[in-house]
């Protein structure tokens, strides 16, 4: 067999392996649920012209200085011929470039952060394993690469990208995923402010609370100032704007019924990373998110 074919068949790669062409990094762990997630990994490699990386983590059940190589070795096979499974699903789903499968030992939140350092985009299930630890918040409130969490059964929805916002640079790089999202899709793009945060602004900004009509005059010359680059940028994308005084996650739960994708950016700090909207939206709305880090270039 030709090294072009083991690589287009999948070639399983060990913990200290790393793949240097660019790729999507998935978060794979053979059940059905996981299907649909794969299926959006699949599409973004063929959309970007990406590789993709088949990540398993298999989980040792006992204490960590437990001994038995036996076990090991079987747990190690059985995640092996699971890779194979998911390698040939891959390539069913029309997967265009290189599939490889990647074995690493869990928890599968830090296996996968690990060896999301080479990637350029991961997709992961919405499904949490016995044993893992919430492997759908932590990823994405950790990783430097956007995380696209997609949730179990996840159909086709509406072919519409929403972007919720901020109005300032730390929302920058989710706004220019959201574009590139439509831009690749051929979809709309509805951008989503929901500015009605007294508790997430700074002591000079209070002032604002107290008069609705000033407050939203300024959020919306931010909102303006943040849009307009990226709507130079891709003057083809169908896109409008919303300004609401309301909280995040309320803007967003309307804005979301009919998405087919939702982007938002990491502005969580302290014992929070992620952020109170990027979390409850993860776990509202039924079409995948996007988690985009806000030091992203």
């Amino acid at each position: 067999m030709s090294a072009q074919t083991w690589q287009k068949e999948g070639r399983h790669m060990d913990e200290g392996e790393r793949i240097q062409r660019p790729h999507v990094l998935f978060g794979f762990d053979g059940t059905a649920e996981n299907d649909a997630a794969l299926r959006w990994a699949v599409d973004e490699t063929g959309r970007r012209g990406l590789d993709l990386v088949l990540c398993h983590c298999w989980h040792w059940p006992y204490a960590s200085g437990h001994v038995d190589r036996d076990a090991e070795a079987i747990r190690k096979r059985a995640g092996e011929n699971l890779l194979e499974q998911g390698v040939r699903r891959a390539r069913e789903l029309g997967a265009p470039g290189a599939v490889h499968g990647r074995l690493m030992r869990g928890p599968a939140a830090e296996a996968l952060l690990d060896a999301s350092g080479t990637a350029e985009l991961v997709v992961i299930g919405a499904r949490e394993r016995p044993g893992d630890r919430a492997t759908a918040l932590e990823v994405p409130a950790r990783a430097d690469r956007p995380v696209i969490v997609v949730p179990d059964g996840c159909g086709g929805r509406g072919e519409l990208v929403v972007a919720g916002v901020d109005g300032t640079e730390r929302s920058a790089a989710a706004l220019g995923f959201a574009f590139e999202e439509a831009a690749l899709r051929d979809w709309d793009l509805h951008v989503v402010y929901g500015c009605w945060e007294p508790g997430a602004v700074t002591d000079s900004e209070l002032a604002l609370f107290n008069d609705r009509e000033l407050l939203e005059k300024t959020r919306a010359a931010e909102l303006e100032e943040a849009v307009a680059p990226w709507r130079e940028r891709h003057p083809a994308i169908g896109m409008r704007v919303s300004l609401l005084l309301e909280r995040p996650c309320e803007a967003l739960r309307d804005a979301v019924e009919d998405a087919g994708l939702l982007v938002l950016g990491d502005r969580g700090t302290g014992s929070d990373p992620l952020g109170a909207t990027s979390t409850r939206m993860l776990g509202h709305a039924r079409c995948p998110v996007a988690i985009v880090p806000g030091r992203r270039a």
